[in-house]
């Protein structure tokens, strides 16, 4: 009896050890750009997309391809040959595929920043916000808002965080735009572009 389960698990288990090659194969590998500014530690970007000493921004725009998956993160090949991964840590109800179509994506949004006022294609540029920009605005400008905190991107407040203790919120108004951004004094000198 013990071998028969034994021999069973074996089975089992090589059916599956077959299986898994497809299952990392299956996720989609877009290939274009980033869609928004990120912040990178040289390695790692998360999707929180903290403003932390010794952090660099990778601009919205950078050629990107998805090259694979790990536990949590999507790795990627920036145009200048760098390699990152992109870290799923507070959005992990997406699932992972999903992800990495949000942050890598077909259309350059460079094309959409050279039709857009002066103004704001200065903030964009900076990972600033300003009133009445448009929530696709917004993403390129600072990131997605994780969706631990924002399951929905229709919501008239998105919550972000530029370090653990820094919250900003996006307020929207009725039109779809930013009718204003509420933090501390020091982070909103650190968000918003004057």
């Amino acid at each position: 009896m013990f071998n028969f389960k034994f021999g069973r698990i074996l089975a089992l288990g090589a059916a599956l050890s077959t299986l898994l090659p497809l299952a990392a194969t299956a996720q989609p590998k877009p290939e274009g750009f980033l869609c928004c500014n990120l912040r990178t530690d040289g390695k790692w970007i998360s999707d929180i997309n903290y403003l932390e000493a010794g952090k660099r921004l990778v601009p919205m725009g950078t050629p990107a391809k998805v090259t694979g998956y790990g536990r949590y993160r999507v790795l990627v090949d920036l145009g200048d040959n760098t390699r990152q991964a992109i870290g799923n840590d507070y959005s992990r109800d997406i699932e992972l595929g999903a992800f990495a179509q949000r942050y890598v994506v077909t259309e350059d949004p460079r094309q959409k920043l050279g039709a857009m006022p002066a103004r704001q294609q200065e903030a964009i540029n900076k990972a600033m916000l300003m009133p009445g920009m448009t929530r696709a605005q917004v993403l390129m400008s600072v990131g997605y808002p994780v969706s631990s905190e924002n399951p929905s991107l229709d919501v008239r407040v998105w919550r972000f965080w530029l370090e653990s203790f820094a919250e900003f919120q996006v307020m929207f108004d009725d039109a779809g735009l930013v009718k204003e951004i509420s933090t501390d004094p020091r982070t909103l000198s650190l968000v918003v572009m004057e």
